[in-house]
């Protein structure tokens, strides 16, 4: 015979709380922290976003961590990851986790601790954490001075009524507020995870190589430009051994075609946040090269990276005859030069200053008027950011508010004896050492 209607509802409801504590169990949570953390670690670690052929032509030779060639990078999605199933699989699930923890444990926490518990018997609060019970001819009096003088410490008091039969007694409660800080740190973390997802999907980033002069228009999705952004002059900072200590940009900004232009700088840690995008700067190159070859006009040529020659090496090949042959390699590491000419054979034939007079390179007089360099621009649009800023102040607030003791106490004045007993979740010692100074102090003693 199949269960009755009744029992099939029980078994399902069984089933259904089995599920959402085996979800929500703590060290399951743990765990997805864990494997969520090192995830973005990994992310970290292998660039994201780039071109299928970027990852083939980099792990096939050299697999990652010895492990992973460039097609496992690619079916484990690890070019993509923040935005890959798996990992948000894992997001929602410690997103779900989180919530039914709420609902099932912090919530009802709460709920019970805005209940008031009446002890009525002196035997109930024998069996609390801390009791105590002292010896006073005038009980009533005492439990009314343990009463003014918790109201004056900041607890909250709660007295039956005066035509309550039961014995003269009080309940009073202090830090309740520490109650609502899990619940804060679960919203916080669900609103930060809602906050990266929607950045994941919905978020634009762009980066560009801007020579000064040069702008780069930002269309919004109707098509139409809704930034231009015009480099005025881009400035590196060296060191004295010459290697790059800080560069900026100084931009010219235009909302759309009506807005009026406004000046604004961009530099390294110091990126410019507008209209809900944000410029960050976060690299530099050399673009072009202006040189003089023989008596010919100055003539303006763009550079190249050379990356089987260094990192930071951008170069040109140019004919040294008028047929185009005999042609020469100039290189350049950084704006301030020299330039250095290499011939056919890879033999160094001269170095060029920048700005200085023309050396003879294979019988043609070169000279390297000018060295254009670029900045490389970062612009993000993250429409999560606002979610994730709150869901990390949501969590710092839970949490310094998880801090604070929720503490419980009850008095019952019965015959000659004060009886005082209590309940703490955070340093039950000190509450232990409290507890007997109130009921004394209470005694005027």
């Amino acid at each position: 015979m199949s269960p009755e209607p009744p029992a099939m509802t029980a078994l399902l409801s069984n089933s259904l709380l089995k599920l959402a504590a085996g979800l929500s169990d703590l060290r399951v949570a743990i765990l997805l922290l864990l494997l969520i953390a090192t995830s973005s670690g990994v992310g970290t670690a292998i660039p994201q976003g780039e071109p299928a052929s970027f990852y083939l032509q980099r792990y096939d030779p050299q697999p990652w961590l010895g492990l992973f060639k460039g097609q496992a990078v690619l079916a484990l999605q690890l070019d993509h990851l923040y935005t890959s199933n798996w990992f948000l699989f894992l997001l929602a699930w410690l997103g779900l986790a989180l919530l039914l923890c709420s609902l099932r444990r912090q919530w009802p926490a709460l709920q019970a601790a805005l209940r008031w518990v009446d002890y009525s018997q002196p035997r109930q609060l024998s069996k609390l954490a801390v009791a105590t019970s002292l010896v006073t001819p005038e009980p009533s009096k005492a439990l009314a001075q343990l009463s003014s003088q918790l109201q004056s410490q900041g607890w909250a008091v709660k007295t039956p009524n005066p035509d309550d039969p039961g014995q003269p007694r009080l309940a009073a409660r202090q830090g309740l507020v520490g109650r609502v800080g899990p619940l804060l740190v679960h919203a916080g973390l669900i609103v930060f995870m809602l906050g990266a997802v929607l950045g994941a999907f919905g978020g634009q980033r762009l980066e560009r190589f801007l020579a000064p002069g040069r702008s780069l228009e930002l269309m919004n999705q109707e098509g139409h430009t809704q930034l231009e952004l015009n480099l005025e002059r881009f400035s590196i900072e060296r060191d004295p051994q010459g290697r790059p200590e800080q560069f900026s940009s100084q931009l010219l900004l235009k909302d759309g075609d009506h807005g009026a232009p406004q000046a604004a700088l961009v530099s390294v840690n110091h990126p410019l946040r507008h209209r809900g995008i944000t410029i960050y700067q976060a690299d530099w190159s050399l673009a072009a090269v202006t040189l003089q070859l023989g008596k010919s006009p100055l003539l303006q040529l763009p550079l190249k990276t050379f990356p089987e020659l260094g990192e930071q090496v951008w170069g040109i090949v140019l004919p040294t005859r008028p047929d185009g042959t005999e042609p020469v390699l100039i290189t350049l590491q950084s704006e301030q030069g020299p330039a250095q000419v290499y011939g056919s054979n890879s033999e160094l034939l001269g170095l060029l200053p920048v700005g200085g007079e023309a050396r003879e390179i294979l019988g043609l007089p070169i000279r390297l008027a000018e060295v254009l360099p670029a900045s490389g621009l970062l612009i993000k649009r993250d429409p999560g950011v606002p979610l994730v800023y709150a869901g990390f102040a949501i969590t710092l607030l839970g949490g310094g508010l998880s801090l604070v003791a929720t503490r419980q106490l009850w008095a019952i004045a019965d015959g000659d004896r004060l009886h005082v007993a209590g309940l703490c979740n955070r340093n039950l010692t000190a509450f232990a050492d409290q507890l007997p100074l109130l009921a004394t102090g209470a005694l005027g003693s």
